[in-house]
């Protein structure tokens, strides 16, 4: 088994709110990725003290613990369990029913001898590779399938669209979230390898069509993660004016790519 993993804010000096790990259990059955992107607030936020870097690495340690050493709970399970977790770290002092409550998309990915089990939440990509070369995109689409007009006010957004139903659904405050994920499972022997990306460093295929995810898991699999975010860097850097690429809120975004071999 081999891994490779790359994680850079998208402006330097500014906390990194993605989250990425890789565990692999000392007793060598499976493994698993588990992938957070958090939701940056506007200035001023009420409702919490906490900046979102301590809720994704706070969710992030949970569910790493979770998917590790209870594999005999479901994906789901873990995620509402580890929401649950984090929720009770801050429940005394801030006001986790503000919509602006810190949150994250996620995506869990775990795999045993037998299986590889998947779990995405919102917009971050889950790209699996078969023994015949064959890629298959793992997404939570809601967020893209909502009318472009809808997307014009990030305020409106976390308002009418941001865990409602007709909306998109990240993690936040609320186990009952889990219902609103993509999950599945699919024989260990029909995947070879996978990538799991930020919507920062999906950017590659999502704003810039550079490739399909084909492609990207090409350019991954030849040249590693840190050259699928350098191309990335270069496009937005390239772009940053004249904005041809619609639907950038941020010229740079966090990107964070992970790529394993199983």
């Amino acid at each position: 088994m081999r891994t490779d993993l790359v994680s850079e804010p998208g402006t330097a000096g500014r906390p990194n709110e993605d989250f990425a790990g890789v565990g692999l259990p000392a007793c060598g059955q499976g493994g698993c990725v588990i992938l957070l992107d958090g939701v940056t607030p506007p200035p001023y936020t009420p409702g919490c003290s906490h900046p979102v870097p301590w809720f994704t690495a706070r969710l992030g340690g949970a569910l790493t613990e979770l998917t590790v050493s209870h594999r005999d709970l479901t994906l789901t399970e873990i995620l509402g369990r580890a929401i649950s977790q984090t929720s009770k770290a801050h429940l005394t002092t801030c006001d986790l029913s503000h919509p602006r409550t810190p949150q994250a998309t996620v995506m869990l990915v775990r795999w045993s001898e037998e299986a590889v089990e998947y779990l995405v939440l919102s917009d971050s990509a889950l790209l699996l590779r078969a023994p015949d070369g064959t890629v298959t995109p793992v997404l939570d689409d809601r967020l893209a399938r909502l009318p472009r007009g809808a997307l014009a006010s990030a305020e409106r957004v976390d308002a009418e669209l941001r865990n409602k139903e007709g909306g998109f659904f990240t993690a936040a405050a609320d186990p009952e979230v889990v219902r609103y994920a993509v999950t599945g499972s699919v024989p260990r022997a029909g995947v070879r390898s996978l990538v799991a990306l930020t919507d920062g460093a999906a950017r590659w295929t999502e704003k810039f069509h550079e490739g399909d995810w084909t492609a990207l898991f090409d350019l991954v699999a030849k040249e590693g993660t840190r050259a699928l975010v350098d191309r990335v860097r270069e496009l937005e850097l390239a772009d940053r004016e004249e904005r041809t690429f619609l639907g950038r809120s941020k010229t740079h975004d966090d990107a964070t790519a992970v790529h394993v071999e199983l």
